[in-house]
């Protein structure tokens, strides 16, 4: 037993802080396949959420307890730190589905405060330790699409509180609405400084097939959530008489989130295509490639209210297909972390 203890140990000082980025693409799929009425698969998905939601995080809570140099050396790093934001995600997802699919706004609520204290201790403390660290690495090296997950958990709270806004009274509609508005600006600007830096390293610095890691597929979802956002307010507007006065406004900028993200996805593609078949990069299982599932799944989502909110028939089957896509990939990765497991357990041995 003692020797088991020591493996399981072992094995997850590895773990990456980002393994949340799993309960994110399950969450979303679940709710994508709620609003198109496909039957059972919702309710599978949100139990099945639930367990790994629970299983992820007692790791997570092993993983701070045995590994807390490891931890907070993550914490320090550029490249890792930003995965710590999929729990915030994580629990905004989890308490949509419980609100939409389980109809229990308690425990939607309950999950909205805890994903709140996160992205309040994540945020301030994430770019407060990267910004007094003495030595840094250069923007080619330090950044990549994963710092998007900053933007997702930020939206995702907006989108949570938008959710919640209609099931409660006044003065609390407002405020959540309030908030959501607030959170949803925050977002906005989050991107546009991030994706600056990020497209400028996309241009101006070499850029080799191992360089183009899944959380670039994060660059496409985090203008879906910031649509889905957007999208939601819409739908508030009778509730609330600040968010009427500014609609041309809140349409206008998630038609502009729905085009970018929508404009990501070609290019994304190309570039896989490029680093698998022109490069030839190995294609082998890796965790992070979650957050490259989320943003199909949020596509998907974001165009049904989009299409909901703004009257737009005309886009048809197209979240449909997303969907499709999203369901293929979770499938693919589901199975590849199932056969990956026993061999890390080898590994760690």
């Amino acid at each position: 037993m003692t020797a088991l203890l020591r493996h399981a140990r072992a094995s997850l000082e590895t773990m990456s802080p980002g393994y949340f980025s799993m309960v994110m693409a399950t969450g979303i799929l679940s709710l994508a396949a709620h609003l198109l009425a496909v039957p059972f698969l919702p309710t599978a998905l949100f139990a099945l959420n639930w367990l790994l939601f629970a299983v992820i995080g007692a790791l997570a809570l092993l993983r701070v307890w045995w590994h807390p140099r490891r931890v907070l050396r993550d914490l320090f790093d550029h490249s890792q730190a930003p995965g710590f934001f999929t729990f915030v995600a994580a629990c905004s997802i989890l308490g949509c589905q419980s609100l939409l699919i389980g109809h229990n706004l308690r425990l939607a609520a309950l999950l909205g405060g805890v994903g709140l204290a996160a992205w309040v201790g994540s945020t301030y403390t994430i770019f407060a330790v990267l910004t007094v660290k003495a030595r840094k690495p250069t923007l080619d090296q330090g950044i990549n699409g994963g710092w998007l997950l900053a933007v997702v958990a930020t939206q995702s709270m907006s989108v949570l509180a938008a959710l919640l806004a209609p099931d409660v009274a006044q003065p609390l509609r407002l405020e959540l609405n309030f908030f959501a508005l607030s959170m949803w600006l925050w977002g906005g600007m989050l991107y546009i400084w991030m994706m600056s830096l990020i497209f400028y390293r996309y241009t101006f610095f070499a850029f080799s097939p191992a360089d183009l890691s899944p959380p670039y597929w994060i660059n496409m979802g985090a203008m879906a959530i910031s649509t889905l956002a957007g999208s939601l307010l819409i739908i508030n507007t009778p509730h609330a008489p600040y968010l009427l006065s500014m609609l041309p406004f809140i349409k206008g900028f998630t038609v502009l989130y729905w085009a970018t993200g929508t404009w990501w996805i070609p290019m994304l593609a190309v570039l896989a295509v490029w680093r698998h078949g022109v490069r030839h990069f190995p294609f082998a299982y890796d965790p992070m490639y979650w957050g490259a599932v989320f943003p199909l799944g949020m596509y998907a989502t974001s165009t049904l209210r989009m299409m909901q909110a703004m009257d737009l028939g005309f886009l048809g089957l197209l979240p449909h297909a997303m969907f499709a896509v999203g369901l293929l990939a979770w499938l693919l990765l589901f199975v590849g972390q199932l056969r990956a497991l026993p061999r890390h357990w080898r590994a760690t041995a």
